[in-house]
């Protein structure tokens, strides 16, 4: 039997996943990561993207728009700005998404620009990733 560790999944709206996983990918915003069990010590910022969790059932996919992981020797709890089931998100989700990201870009200043072409960018690979439409 492969050891597995605690993986937890929330959002502002509710708790939308908690079982035992074996892997854990992890869309950091300094770059991915995967997180194991007796993984050492971290907690990273998220960025838009792909988080996928592999568990005996298979692998779950959720889209996250930011946050952060905590990665314990245990497990990893993930506190996402936004998060949804990959197959449950639908163009109109991905609107939005552009919507907030392009407004960050527009209402950037020369502190911020950076964040937010970043960001923006990272929207629009999401989107090609699922298969929508970023514009």
């Amino acid at each position: 039997m492969v050891d597995t560790m605690n993986f937890d999944l929330v959002s502002p709206e509710r708790s939308l996943a908690s079982f035992a996983a074996t892997e854990v990918l992890i869309p950091g915003s300094e770059g991915d990561m995967t997180a194991m069990l007796h993984h050492a010590p971290v907690l990273t910022t998220l960025r838009p993207g792909l988080l996928s969790v592999s568990s005996a059932d298979g692998v779950s996919e959720y889209v996250v728009t930011g946050g952060f992981a905590e990665v314990t020797p245990e497990g990893v709890t993930v506190i996402a700005e936004r998060a949804m089931v990959k197959s449950d998100v639908t163009q109109a989700d991905m609107d939005g998404i552009v919507s907030i990201a392009q407004g960050a870009l527009d209402g950037a200043n020369e502190v911020t620009l950076d964040a937010a072409i970043k960001m923006h960018a990272e929207v629009v690979v999401l989107a090609a990733a699922l298969g929508l439409n970023a514009a």
